[in-house]
């Protein structure tokens, strides 16, 4: 208030030096107007600076009033981008991703040419215990023979460990359709893994035959081992080429020359029909490769009998003498009648007794 009439004085002093005239305040010289007028300047500048002072805030208030600072922004950590999922390959090219694939020097047609051709076996005392556990670590990376198979096969793979798949996209060989695999009591077994070779087939074409610890790997074997359609590995079963054929037939080439290649690496055989049904398809890709399995013990090489030491032949014996003959017996006989009661009659020329006086004919019998 008091800078509102100090300022109020002033302008009116102002008027009044520049006016000459008197004013309200009564002020009859410019003398009295300019002393008037300095006053209320100076009060002015006073009352201005009091109320600045009287109305700037205590620390306190600028603290409370200073607008909150502003929190220094935390360094930015670049995360890494997790890349999007691969889409998945085509059905006929799924097999590729298997790194446990080695391509032999032979075309499947030469390997099929070496196994043997009998008929098939019974089927007695068959169980799916005699190939051991299930899905057994046979390469002991702690992980089982079927997380194996599907952590290969599939695209756009979950897991819940460092082995269990737990979903993921299959690319289904057999069917050439995209197959979406969830782990779950009803759901899992929407993909299988199949035996390209089944366990029944092979048991009737020689697995009967071979070792326990042939079998295990045999069942374990990636190269035997592929992530299908459920529904088409139950049409399927025990079938051999000769009963059974993938619906896609790009991958038939492939699917019989790795049936070829595990019976080759087995030791098990075919059946005609099935030697015939295989030669057939592979005609129509006889630059197709047969495979080396990385599972199955290597073949027993025959051992060659050593030829026998040469053993110097023994001297031959000297024949044995023959034995002096015997000395002649002298036999004298008075007549034929001795001769008789001798029991020797007839005597011939040059038997003992013999004389030509006993000899009357002389024909060379005494005492006939």
């Amino acid at each position: 208030m008091i800078a509102l009439a100090a300022l109020a004085v002033l302008i009116t002093g102002i008027v009044a030096l520049v006016k000459g005239t008197p004013t309200w305040l009564g002020l009859r010289s410019r003398k009295a107007a300019l002393a008037l007028t300095s006053v209320a300047a100076v009060v002015f500048m006073i009352a201005g600076t009091i109320t600045s002072v009287t109305n700037r805030p205590d620390d306190a208030s600028r603290t409370d009033a200073a607008p909150a600072a502003t929190a220094e922004p935390a360094p930015l950590v670049e995360t890494a981008k997790a890349p999007s999922p691969a889409p998945a390959p085509p059905a006929d090219e799924t097999w590729r991703n298997d790194a446990t694939l080695q391509a032999d020097s032979r075309t499947a047609l030469e390997a099929l040419a070496t196994l043997e051709i009998k008929g098939r076996a019974p089927k007695t005392g068959y169980s799916r215990d005699a190939f051991g556990p299930a899905w057994k670590d046979v390469d002991g990376n702690g992980c089982d023979t079927r997380d194996d198979i599907l952590r290969r096969d599939l695209t756009a793979m979950t897991t819940t460990d460092r082995c269990t798949v737990s979903g993921g996209t299959l690319g289904d060989p057999y069917t050439a359709t995209s197959i979406t695999f969830e782990r779950g009591p009803e759901t899992s077994s929407v993909v299988q893994i199949d035996h390209l070779v089944a366990l029944g087939d092979a048991w009737q074409k020689g697995a009967q035959q071979l070792t326990e610890e042939t079998r295990q790997p045999f069942a374990n074997d990636p190269l035997n081992l592929l992530a299908v359609s459920g529904r088409a590995n139950l049409q399927k079963g025990d079938g051999d080429a000769a009963t059974w054929l993938p619906h896609n037939k790009a991958f038939r080439c492939e699917y019989v020359a790795r049936q070829v290649s595990v019976k080759a690496a087995y030791g098990l055989w075919v059946t005609q029909a099935e030697h015939d049904a295989i030669a057939g398809l592979l005609e129509a890709c006889p630059g197709q490769r047969s495979y080396v399995s990385l599972f199955a013990p290597p073949p027993v090489a025959p051992v060659e009998e050593a030829p026998p030491a040469d053993v110097p032949a023994a001297p031959a014996q000297p024949a044995p003498a023959q034995p002096a003959p015997e000395a002649p017996v002298s036999v004298h006989y008075a007549n034929c009648t001795a001769v008789r009661a001798a029991g020797a009659a007839p005597l011939y020329d040059g038997q003992p007794g013999y004389s030509r006086k006993l000899d009357r004919d002389g024909d060379g019998v005494a005492c006939e």
